[in-house]
């Protein structure tokens, strides 16, 4: 638990700033049914929704092998940027809290910075984080591993215990209590009791952020 008062808010990316995950969840069912392996959108939501491109990468080639083109990669990267380029939108609320939010902020995402400065270039979100954003690219372990927050409370100096993180997947929540953080779990597309347990505020209004970020003071 924060004994005291944040000293940092860490945003999560895809489904926390942006509303991205409900398109890039909806291309990976359509591209891997293609590709010869149909999985359910639910499917793809646990398997993969919160970890790096690295693994669901290593866990496409483990089911589909040689089946695969050679530029799958390639399309995966042109579908997703032509489906946020037209739908890309920030998340639901997320303007007004942040508007609200007077803590230090940055932003700790799986994605690669060229991803990131995109989505938040697109949804006109990135001059609020320009110099404070940080990729899974940067350390070793992906989500649920601490390294990604640990790195980000470090670069901005602010002790672990003293860091909140809004997240919206089940391994990003994993690896704030792993890094000994407090975790506010955005509940968009997870189900909500799959965000909940120790050290963990779960919500489904962005605008409730500023608020539970006070009442979780002193």
């Amino acid at each position: 638990m924060v004994d005291g008062p944040f000293e940092l808010v860490i945003f999560d990316c895809d489904g926390v700033l942006v509303d991205s995950e409900r398109i890039a969840v909806r291309i990976e069912a359509e591209y891997l049914a293609e590709l010869g392996w149909p999985l359910t959108e639910a499917e793809i939501v646990e398997r993969f929704m919160g970890r790096t491109e690295a693994f669901m990468d290593e866990a496409i080639e483990a089911q589909l092998g040689n089946r695969l083109p050679p530029d799958w990669k390639d399309q995966f990267h042109r579908r997703y940027r032509e489906a946020f380029a037209a739908d890309l939108a920030p998340v639901d609320g997320i303007t007004e809290a942040l508007d609200q939010i007077t803590l230090p902020t940055c932003v700790a995402s799986s994605g690669s910075h060229d991803k990131i400065r995109f989505t938040l270039g697109h949804t006109g979100l990135y001059q609020r984080f320009e110099g404070r954003i940080f990729s899974g690219h940067e350390v070793a372990n992906g989500k649920p591993a601490p390294d990604l927050f640990l790195h980000a409370a470090e670069r901005m100096g602010a002790e672990p215990a003293r860091c909140a993180v809004v997240e919206d997947t089940l391994y990003g929540v994993l690896a704030a209590r792993a890094a000994g953080m407090r975790a506010f779990g955005y509940a968009g597309l997870t189900a909500p009791d799959r965000l909940e347990g120790e050290a963990t505020q779960v919500f489904q209004d962005m605008r409730q952020l500023p608020r539970l970020l006070a009442d979780a003071g002193p």
